[in-house]
């Protein structure tokens, strides 16, 4: 297992950067970016210092030339070199000052394969982002979600009536990787029979380790998409890509980049975020069974419990670009450079939560920055809070308590990479 480093000249780098770039702000934190794991029961900890006092609010991340880089990470992300910031204070800023930061073209590996539409709406900026925005957030609504709730919980505890009486499941590979899979299916109206090629294009895209496969996934989604689409067009029905594939805004029908960016877009949040959420949260709860026991028989901690499960599993650090040059605190940020705020740090603030290592399953307030804040605030959030909270009601009535399979490996990747596999067990009567 890595040991990581726990001092702030122990990350100090002298590497080739930008002139205006203070030679004392240069770090490597490479090992804070979700590609490092380890096997504490919060694996978050180990990040958890960047966040003191004694280290700049301010630093600039060179990776390691020499170093292997994952598939995907470089486009539109950090992989190559950007600022960090790591306190609550100056990520929220980063989130809600759209005057110096701006999020498009975040996240846009499709660009692998030569296409050009854009993420919509995470990858779009005021003002058009509000319109697309308000498009889609019907869909998200509570009044829409509490009709998708019988469907969801149905679903959810058919899935685990099929492992329940066998005392043992993968509960990352054959339930977290499944579930949010199923409901975004029915949600945009896919065939359910798509199940397992879809949880292929997942594996290839998010885990596929290569660009290769990366790319021959992505052509692989994006003509299926095309021609869902396409099919929606021709036989409209009440699913949510049907709305996009004969949509308007301000009267005018949605162009096909426009289409394929909300359904792309619809699709990479989908598939992963949850499922990988889903993972961290049965790992915690099977190390610290004192989770467990909390929540056994009290559904009213339920939903406070999720905000918890979220604020200590923040997947994702997430970028934005500079929109003009200007100083920010005492350092020059230059028009186009990358800043990523650490949310590894930030959810784990003192100040901003009492204790906050401690996993409270009754904490509030709990405004964490996991769904990020401002404009961009998750639009699937809603609907991923109601997946979990079902979740938690529907496992309990039928699994009570349950612990890690003895021998399993349980490090992990604190990033939404996450957990393949994860085998807990549980006395069955």
């Amino acid at each position: 297992m890595a040991e990581f480093p726990r001092t702030f000249d122990a990350i100090r780098v002298d590497r080739p950067a930008p002139s205006h770039v203070p030679k004392d702000r240069l770090v490597d934190l490479t090992f804070a970016l979700g590609g490092v794991p380890n096997d504490e029961i919060d694996p978050y900890e180990p990040f958890g210092w960047l966040g003191g006092a004694d280290v700049p609010r301010l630093m600039y991340h060179i990776t390691d030339p020499d170093a292997p880089r994952r598939s995907v990470e470089g486009v539109g992300g950090i992989d190559a070199g950007g600022w960090i910031v790591t306190r609550y204070e100056d990520i929220d800023r980063l989130y809600t000052d759209n005057e110096h930061f701006s999020t498009e073209g975040r996240g846009e590996f499709q660009r692998l394969i030569g296409e050009t539409f854009h993420n919509i709406p995470a990858a779009i900026d005021l003002p058009d982002h509000r319109k697309y925005r308000m498009f889609l957030m019907p869909f998200f609504a509570p009044s829409r979600l509490n009709r998708m709730e019988v469907e969801i919980r149905a679903m959810v505890g058919s899935i685990i009536d099929e492992f329940a009486g066998k005392g043992e499941v993968d509960v990352a590979w054959d339930f977290a990787r499944v579930f949010p899979v199923r409901v975004f299916l029915t949600m945009m109206g896919l065939p359910i029979a798509m199940l397992d090629r879809f949880l292929e294009w997942g594996k290839q895209l998010i885990h596929g380790g290569t660009v290769e496969s990366t790319v021959a996934a992505m052509r692989e989604i994006l003509t299926y998409l095309r021609d869902a689409i396409a099919e929606k067009e021709s036989e409209p029905d009440d699913s949510l890509i049907s709305a996009i594939a004969t949509g308007e805004i301000d009267g005018a029908p949605l162009t096909a980049d426009e289409k394929i960016g909300m359904v792309w877009f619809l699709w990479i949040a989908g598939l992963n975020t949850v499922a990988a959420t889903i993972s961290h949260m049965f790992r915690r709860m099977a190390l610290q069974p004192e989770i467990q026991d909390r929540l056994r028989g009290h559904p009213e901690l339920y939903q406070s419990a999720v905000e918890e499960f979220l604020r200590t599993q923040p997947l994702f650090s997430i970028g934005r670009k500079a929109t003009k040059d200007f100083e920010w605190h005492g350092v020059q940020i230059k028009r186009g450079e990358t800043v990523m705020g650490m949310n590894v740090t930030a959810n784990f603030e003192p100040g901003r939560f009492d204790n906050p290592r401690s996993f409270d399953p009754a904490r509030n307030p709990n405004r964490h920055l996991t769904f990020i804040s401002g404009i961009h605030l998750c639009m699937g959030a809603p609907l991923a809070r109601r997946e979990l909270r079902i979740l938690l009601d529907e496992w309990f009535k039928r699994i009570p308590s349950f612990r890690v399979k003895p021998g399993t490996d349980t490090t992990v990747y604190p990033a939404p990479l996450s957990i393949r596999h994860l085998p807990i067990v549980w006395d069955v009567p």
